[in-house]
């Protein structure tokens, strides 16, 4: 470019780029020396960017890149607090799955024991019918005696009269009769061995009341439970009372 041609000021708006084409479109803009004539510029000269809008891309584009990377990172944290919201979802479901597993099996094992229990409870109810039948049979086919000593009523109420209430059937038996299977009372007409009033009330057992302490043993263990549960259950009466 010749010296007349030279540009006296340039302001370009937008975003200053050198680049060839900013350059073409300055020299564009003042003129060319064609030949021997030599134009002059005495005015400013201002070029605005060829294309200003591609130019204010750049950043937007920049721009596009960290939002993107924002959303992938959301989308990431998202996705681990998803997968943190399942993890704790299974080991919840898990908890009460065991809890509800170990409660189950406390119930089946307390179901267990109680159907034991209540075998062992039956079994030994069985028995002990057992053990009362057998002494009442042995009892009611013993030969009838003219007379009997304490021991052998004793004996005899020892195989009726179970283990555990023999000893408050006899506490009875002692302050009533003494053992003494025709004991009777002057005054009232109780007879046996617990005194029965009437003493004809034992025939409910047998019809020999009168001669057999076994038959007498059987209806005064009758008694004793019916009317108060057992023969220890009788024995609290008495000792309040002096009489069942």
């Amino acid at each position: 470019m010749s010296e007349g041609n030279r540009v006296t000021g340039i302001s370009v708006r937008g975003f200053a780029v050198a680049s060839a084409t900013a350059v073409t479109s300055v020299g564009a803009a003042v003129g060319v020396a064609s030949g021997d004539e030599q134009v002059r510029s005495t005015e400013p000269v201002e070029v605005v960017a060829a294309d200003a809008t591609l130019l204010a891309e750049i950043p937007a584009g920049a721009n596009a890149q960290l939002h993107t990377a924002s959303l992938t990172q959301q989308a990431e944290s998202q996705s681990s607090a998803a997968e943190a919201e399942a993890r704790r979802a299974a080991q919840e479901a898990a908890r009460l799955q065991a809890a509800e597993d170990a409660h189950d099996r406390r119930a089946a094992e307390e179901e267990a024991e109680r159907a034991a229990a209540e075998a062992a409870a039956a079994e030994e109810a069985e028995r002990e019918e057992l053990r009362v039948a057998a002494a009442a049979e042995s009892a009611a086919s013993a030969p009838v005696q003219s007379s009997y000593s304490v021991a052998e009523v004793q004996a005899l109420a020892r195989q009726l009269v179970p283990a555990d209430q023999f000893q408050c059937f006899s506490n009875i038996v002692d302050h009533e009769s003494g053992w003494n299977h025709t004991a009777t009372n002057p005054s009232s007409g109780a007879y046996g061995l617990m005194q029965a009033l009437p003493g004809s009330k034992m025939s409910s057992a047998g019809a020999d009341w009168q001669t057999n302490p076994a038959t007498q043993i059987r209806w005064g263990l009758d008694y004793m439970d019916s009317r108060y549960g057992s023969p220890c259950g009788a024995w609290d009466f008495w000792t309040v009372n002096n009489w069942y």
